[in-house]
């Protein structure tokens, strides 16, 4: 099943899209925590620039 989904997004309007982790630091703890989301290529840098 998983294989059709990645051969899916390999072809047509999926190859627009990538998925981006962004590692974010506590201020209370100190500890990180990840955020993750598909993101057009376009905006790949403005997703990463959000506080």
């Amino acid at each position: 099943m998983a294989k059709k989904v990645v051969a899916t997004l390999k072809t047509g309007k999926g190859k627009e899209f990538s998925k981006v982790i962004k590692m974010i630091k506590s201020p209370t703890s100190g500890g990180y925590t990840f955020r993750e989301e598909v993101v057009h290529n376009d905006h790949i840098k403005d997703f990463l620039k959000e506080k």
